[in-house]
């Protein structure tokens, strides 16, 4: 008999506890993966710890091996790497990317891990499913070479897009955030940096990832004539006002949503989640993508991280979760 596997669990809105999770043997077709790393997807997790989903959008926001219900209580989170301890053959002692909540042990069809490429370490890897965010907003945004872009939200998201846009040929690309201390991510992405008040203008496209009101009125004013901003913020339950009266008719602007949960139509035809998914992992060979991950503790310390990364005393864009060697 294996010992019971550990989890992280919102039991009410701002409060976390570990509970142990007796798990099921492993079927046919199915895989064990014990949890080398996991993250805090800064943004949707904490909106998540505070209780901040809509009641509208419970359905849309489950993550895929959720359990339990908005607000609480519910086992949430989608960054995790581990390694394969039992399955098919080809798969065991693997190292893998699933999109599981913060557990020690899991057991899950084998067709919902993915592979970590040899060249990626098992510490970056955790950011696979923000990068495959990144991935899609790119699909969407569809820059060309040498097209003036700004991206404004230094966030998880934000200098993932950066760190994508930057490698298209002759992009100028400049990373926006009100946290001058975002200019030292930046530099280590290969961008420039600015704050809101000296970004500079006249971009073909901006990519907003600020989730502030204020941030998508910059991005507006940050366009060229016929530019287009390309949102990737979620509000969860809070209104947003829009500036659409001063010259945003007469300058014949863009506003297009993106979001990870489908597949960007601009992709080649075809393009599956999965394909969308390796597709960011072998990205992730570029240690340049290590500036994104800036703070760790022990996954017996989330109940007590997790209340200080929603408040913002954590100051954190990728925060990973390390674990033990046993359950």
């Amino acid at each position: 008999m294996k010992p019971p596997a550990r989890a992280f669990w919102l039991s009410s809105p701002g409060e976390g506890e570990i509970r142990e999770i007796t798990l099921p043997p492993v079927a046919e077709g199915e895989v064990r993966v014990r949890a080398l790393y996991s993250a805090v997807s800064r943004g949707t997790e904490t909106l998540v710890f505070r209780g901040g989903v809509p009641e509208s959008q419970h359905r849309a926001m489950r993550a895929p091996f959720q359990e339990g219900d908005f607000p609480a209580p519910v086992k949430y989170g989608y960054l995790s790497v581990g390694v394969v301890e039992e399955g098919p053959a080809e798969l065991v002692g693997v190292t893998v990317f699933c999109l599981y909540p913060h557990q020690t042990h899991y057991v899950v069809p084998a067709t919902a891990v993915t592979p970590v490429p040899p060249d990626v370490p098992a510490e970056r890897a955790v950011l696979a499913g923000t990068v495959e965010t990144a991935v899609n907003a790119v699909w969407d945004a569809a820059p060309l070479a040498g097209d003036r872009i700004a991206v404004v939200g230094g966030g998880m998201v934000g200098c993932s897009v950066a760190a994508l846009l930057a490698r298209f040929p002759g992009a100028r690309v400049q990373l926006v955030d009100a946290d001058p201390a975002r200019a030292k991510t930046a530099e280590a992405l290969g961008v420039d940096f600015a704050l809101p008040a000296d970004a500079l203008g006249d971009r073909d496209l901006v990519v907003h990832a600020s989730a502030t009101e204020q941030g998508l009125a910059r991005s507006l004013e940050l366009l060229s004539a016929e530019g287009t901003v390309v949102e990737l913020s979620w509000y969860g339950d809070r209104r947003v006002s829009l500036p659409l009266g001063e010259a945003f008719h007469s300058r014949r602007l863009t506003v297009r949503s993106s979001q990870v949960g489908t597949v960007s139509p601009a992709a080649r035809p075809g393009r599956s989640y999965a394909d969308r998914l390796a597709l960011a992992l072998e990205l992730l060979a570029d240690p340049a993508l290590d500036a994104l991950v800036t703070g760790e503790c022990a996954f017996e310390e989330l109940p007590e991280v997790m209340p200080r990364l929603a408040d913002g005393e954590i100051p954190a864009l990728c925060h990973r979760v390390r674990y033990g060697t046993s359950a």
